[in-house]
């Protein structure tokens, strides 16, 4: 506890300086990633539309709304950007794409949990 008081006005920050700054950057990878859904969705033949893809992305930019951190903001960004160039690049197959569409539920009742192969804790 000492040491976060201590540390807490000379921790550097990772990009930004600001919350407008930090904005800035994920507006611009948002931006980003809706200029190149329509190559993704073309070059990995992917079985969804440009309009469901967009839809994904907003869903996980808007999942990390509430963070206010500017720190955690940067990191977040990086994060996305790498996502991004990895995708771009064709390092992330497929599947990996299509991770983020499968809504998986876990079994709730013993019929379902046994169909699916879990134990019964």
């Amino acid at each position: 506890n000492q040491l976060v008081k201590h540390l807490g006005g000379k921790v550097k920050p990772v990009l930004s300086l600001n919350q407008t700054e930090a904005r800035r950057r994920v507006l611009n990878l948002y931006r980003a990633w809706y200029r190149q859904i329509p190559y993704i969705c073309y070059e990995m033949e992917l079985p969804v539309n440009d309009k469901q893809m967009r839809n994904k992305v907003r869903e996980l930019f808007l999942a990390n709304r509430h963070i206010t951190d500017v720190r955690v903001i940067d990191m977040l960004v990086i994060r996305g950007q790498m996502e991004l160039n990895d995708t771009i690049n064709k390092f992330k197959s497929h599947m990996h794409v299509m991770a983020y569409f499968n809504e998986h539920q876990n079994p709730k009742d013993f019929l379902s949990k046994f169909l699916a192969g879990h134990s019964n804790e």
